[in-house]
């Protein structure tokens, strides 16, 4: 078996650590394992916590950073030990990180991963790749999205005009034309899975609407899907990106105050909407006519937001890359083992028509595994 790494995604829905272990066959992945540990809830709240300005922000980073890398190094040898193979025979790690802060705007463009790397690599043995955006930003990209790189590699296909959408917390796609010579382009539509989880955590107490039924059991509210669409970022043209920053409850709130009186269920159904709706407006507006659509991430698994997104669709297949030969709840790991690969071959692995930068650069920083002994 040639040596195999370890992805590992923590996204802006804030609810698991997600780590695979996937061996490549040029740009196919392979997956051996793969294993969701649920994020303690006081670091989940801390995390949360940082995508926004607040007091005592640097101690809580640190305290928030340290404990992330622990737990993100317990994922890796958690996995590691049920698939029954040493840590010895991995090639890397690749760690996403989680994202605390997004501000990819100039004139002070920045981003901010944290899940300390050194800690993972000390405590696992295994070399690790993180900090995947701050390079892309640094020749003037967005720093995100990364994944469609890898969405190219694994998914592109000559017969089929195909685009892939990523729905985590928020919601970014891939725009894979089956002509080799037009370009890959992609970007983040909006919110994904994000205002949904709040909106279920404070009505259900749960951390999700498990499946839309909640939001099927609702009806939309169109004047509040309106109001939510008039957001500048759904017209602006790519390369752009966003977060919680922007999309968060905070911004819930401030469209909820102009209407009053209503069903938490018919919001819930609102903000499906709202996911469905923006999607579907971008690849409308940026794919191929007739191009087919494979979704990934948490909201693959949500039956009431695939079958809005199939009815804003009309004409056009949507399901999820399952159908394409990877798992969609593990595709985003599995992205960032393959940028880890990437990063050690020495290959760089943004996409410049996607992120907005003005060339191609090597990804993510290296953390060597300690030498035996020490």
């Amino acid at each position: 078996m040639a040596h195999p790494y370890v992805g590992l995604m923590t996204g802006t829905s804030l609810d698991a650590v997600d780590a695979v272990l996937v061996e490549f066959h040029g740009n196919r992945p392979r997956l051996l394992a793969a294993r969701s540990t649920p994020l303690a809830p006081d670091l989940r709240a801390g995390l949360a916590a940082l995508t926004r300005p607040g007091e005592d922000e640097i101690h809580r980073l640190l305290a928030a950073d340290t404990a992330l890398g622990e737990a993100l190094a317990r994922a890796v040898l958690a996995l590691l030990a049920g698939a029954g193979v040493e840590p010895a025979a991995v090639h890397a790690v690749g760690s996403h990180g989680q994202t605390v802060r997004h501000c990819p705007d100039p004139p002070q463009a920045n981003t901010l991963q944290i899940g300390n790397p050194a800690i993972i690599a000390l405590r696992t043995g295994i070399t690790t790749v993180a900090d995947f955006r701050r390079a892309d930003l640094a020749a003037g990209g967005q720093g995100a999205p990364l994944a469609p790189a890898f969405h190219a590699a694994c998914f592109r296909d000559p017969g089929e005009d195909r685009v892939v959408v990523n729905i985590g917390g928020m919601a970014n796609l891939t725009v894979l034309p089956a002509d080799p010579a037009a370009p890959v382009t992609g970007f983040d539509t909006g919110p994904g899975n994000v205002l949904m989880d709040l909106w279920a955590q404070r009505h259900l107490g749960a951390p999700y609407d498990d499946g839309g039924a909640w939001a099927a059991s609702g009806s939309v509210i169109p004047g509040l899907l309106e109001t939510l669409l008039g957001d500048a970022y759904f017209e602006r043209p790519p390369p752009k990106s966003t977060g919680r920053e922007r999309f968060n409850e905070d911004w819930l709130e401030r469209h909820l105050a102009h209407h009053g009186g209503l069903a938490p269920e018919d919001v819930q159904a609102t903000l499906c909407e709202l996911t469905a709706a923006s999607i579907a407006h971008a690849v409308e507006r940026h794919a191929p006519p007739g191009a087919a659509v494979y979704v990934c991430g948490g909201g693959a698994r949500n039956s009431r937001l695939m079958a809005r997104l199939g009815a804003r669709l009309p004409g056009r297949t949507v399901g999820d890359t399952g159908a394409l030969g990877l798992d969609p709840r593990w595709v985003e790991a599995a992205a960032f083992a393959w940028l880890a690969r990437e990063r050690l071959a020495g290959r760089p692995a943004n996409l410049p028509g996607v992120t907005g930068a003005a060339r191609p650069v090597l990804l993510g920083a290296v953390h060597g595994a300690p030498s035996p002994g020490t």
